[in-house]
């Protein structure tokens, strides 16, 4: 890693951001270009194997080497850190909001940013799923277990972590099914769901962390993807996935920041990067993170690890993401009355 990107595009923020490096490869001089990649809380894994791969291809595309470089944490709070100086190139978050933020908040985007690539500039895409504990005790299989007065679960904070919300979404959206759209119902629903979380986190790997390493809980919510990884890299411990059979359509969405990469120098880059999510062979590395992708071939190949589900979009639940936002989750919103004891 060079110091060109820490200390020109870090500035005043440096101090209080989680940064982490994930370069490419270990260069023994400095790479021909450099690139900045906020993202979100549970990406470091992926975009650590993708930065790799996306380093080769460009290598033999170009000639070039590029060091990559990660910035992570929640979602919203990475957004809130590009608004105040952050000179990240590229964002690939987990809420279309926190996008959409860059360009009210900073107008560092354009309006039209999810027209510009594909799927509505969502690579990929999950949903949510509950990681139970070995032999799961409590027989936690749906949304309405998460209720019971014998459950304690892990949730990342609403506020501060795209994951949360959509855990949330989700289960607002099971019981409006649940109870036929009746109000009352579905907020003492939400009431004693959102009363039995232990911990709110910041992020998503910081419920992770209280779920696995600290043992408290007996439910984790966060992606499917997150709780399929888990299992995969703790093979002793016996967690099982649960994963709902009605739960929230979690896009994806990324964007180059328009303003940012025009001052860096790397627009072009930074569209290539981007664009190459969605070529087959990163689609291939995206699903085996488990994360669910648009490829044909590719979803056929791992269609086993995928089961059918009812997956809810933000329009069906609350309209559209500026009505969830302004009605559930801004200052006094349905999220804070609920907390309320």
């Amino acid at each position: 890693m060079t110091d060109r990107s820490l200390g020109k595009r870090l500035g005043a923020l440096a101090g209080g951001l989680l940064f982490g490096a994930s370069a490419a490869f270990a260069p023994v001089q400095a790479a021909d270009q450099e690139l900045l990649n906020s993202s979100y809380d549970i990406a470091r894994e992926l975009f650590s194997a993708y930065n790799q791969q996306f380093a080769e291809h460009w290598k033999e595309k170009t000639g070039q080497t590029v060091d990559i470089n990660q910035s992570h944490g929640g979602s919203s709070k990475q957004a809130q850190a590009i608004i105040q100086g952050l000179r990240a190139d590229v964002v690939t978050y987990n809420q279309v909001t926190d996008v959409d933020i860059l360009h009210e908040r900073g107008n560092l985007i354009p309006e039209d940013w999810r027209q510009r690539l594909p799927n509505a500039s969502s690579p990929y895409y999950s949903t949510m799923a509950f990681l139970v504990r070995e032999g799961n005790p409590k027989n936690i299989q749906n949304w309405d277990d998460l209720a019971r007065d014998d459950v304690s679960s892990i949730l990342p904070n609403p506020k501060t972590s795209g994951n949360g919300r959509y855990s949330y979404l989700a289960a607002l959206g099971y019981a409006q099914k649940a109870f036929d759209g009746d109000e009352a119902k579905i907020d003492q629903f939400l009431k004693t769901l959102l009363g039995n979380v232990a911990v709110y986190d910041t992020g998503g790997r910081g419920a992770t962390t209280t779920f696995i390493e600290r043992g408290i809980g007996d439910v984790l919510l966060t992606f499917e993807s997150e709780v399929n990884n888990i299992v995969a890299q703790n093979p002793e411990s016996g967690y099982q996935v649960v994963v709902p059979k009605t739960s929230f359509l979690a896009e994806f969405p990324v964007t180059w920041i328009d303003r940012n990469v025009e001052r860096n120098g790397t627009e072009g880059l930074a569209k290539n990067y981007l664009e190459y999510l969605y070529t087959e062979e990163a689609q291939r590395l995206i699903a085996g993170f488990n994360y669910r992708v648009h490829n044909e071939t590719v979803k056929a190949e791992f269609a086993d690890r995928f089961p059918d589900l009812e997956l809810l979009p933000i329009e069906e639940i609350a309209g559209d993401w500026e009505t969830a936002m302004s009605v559930h989750f801004a200052p006094g919103g349905k999220l804070d009355q609920l907390q309320r004891r």
